[in-house]
């Protein structure tokens, strides 16, 4: 993994901005879609398009690519704007968020966007998927080919069942090549997660099925790379990174409000972020 350097830092961070300026941009447009989370998954999608990932926008099926599979596919915003940053979209093609016959659905749709690795929508399923290529990588190969595989998901999702019974699966099978991180921003479209179905202690239940498990600063670009680069590390098990985020991250009348989960912004509101992102 390239060494992370007090100036990749400071790149990181002004890309991540611009990310998230991107991502008010095109949900001002639609007049649709999730604010909350994206904002506050800017940083974990910069750290991995711009310094983790291995893959090659001029060739995005490229076949030795790290797998990178989006579970909670609301936040599509912070995946969509940061493709576009790093070369696999036009950044003029945001703007067409959730409109009729636009490739950049309100939820990722591999039929329209061929170089995404799932579509999603329905929660809960994401984790099932990227254990289901480990396993088809695993019997291509006679063993792990060297690709990574990385799951994001949101700490609401992990009220749906079957990520339980995939974790087991993936314990079973010692996946050593997945790496899952956890959007831990504790609201869902409801409240917090902890009033809704308290999920503590969170840590401690991945660690009883046997899973590798860090908890992090969600928006600390070091903690970030080294989580990874310590996951990538661990021998015969999954890993997990739980992230601590902040919903809304970057935008103050946003942040740690879970009625931003699931609105955008109005033209108003937007610019008042964008003028707030642009003195970060």
């Amino acid at each position: 993994m390239p060494q992370l350097t007090d100036e990749k830092i400071i790149w990181m961070e002004e890309k991540a901005r611009d990310i998230r300026i991107s991502i008010i941009e095109m949900l001002v447009e639609a007049g649709s879609g999730h604010t909350a989370g994206p904002l506050g998954m800017a940083d974990i999608f910069t750290v991995l398009y711009f310094h983790i990932l291995k893959h090659d926008p001029t060739n995005p099926m490229w076949e030795d690519r790290d797998r990178l599979i989006l579970s909670n596919g609301h936040i599509c915003p912070a995946l969509y704007a940061t493709m576009a940053h790093s070369g696999y979209l036009k950044l003029e093609e945001l703007k067409t968020l959730r409109q009729f016959g636009s490739r950049l659905q309100g939820h990722p749709h591999r039929e329209f966007l061929s170089f995404i690795e799932t579509s999603s929508g329905p929660l809960g399923l994401g984790l099932s998927q990227t254990i289901g290529m480990c396993l088809a990588d695993k019997m291509d190969n006679g063993k792990f080919s060297g690709k990574q595989f990385y799951c994001l998901m949101s700490d609401g999702e992990l009220q749906e069942g079957n990520v339980w019974e995939a974790m087991m699966l993936a314990s079973k099978e010692r996946l050593q090549n997945l790496t899952v991180i956890i959007d831990r921003n504790n609201i869902q479209i409801e409240g917090f997660t902890e009033d809704i179905m308290p999920l503590e202690p969170l840590k401690e239940k991945w660690q009883s099925f046997n899973w590798d498990v860090r908890t992090i600063d969600g928006h600390n670009f070091q903690e970030i790379v080294s989580a990874i680069g310590e996951a990538q590390a661990v021998f015969a098990k999954p890993s997990v990174i739980i992230a601590n985020t902040i919903a809304g991250k970057g935008v103050s009348f946003m942040e740690i409000n879970y009625k931003w989960h699931g609105k955008p912004p109005t033209k108003e509101e937007g610019e008042r972020a964008i003028t707030e992102l642009k003195l970060t």
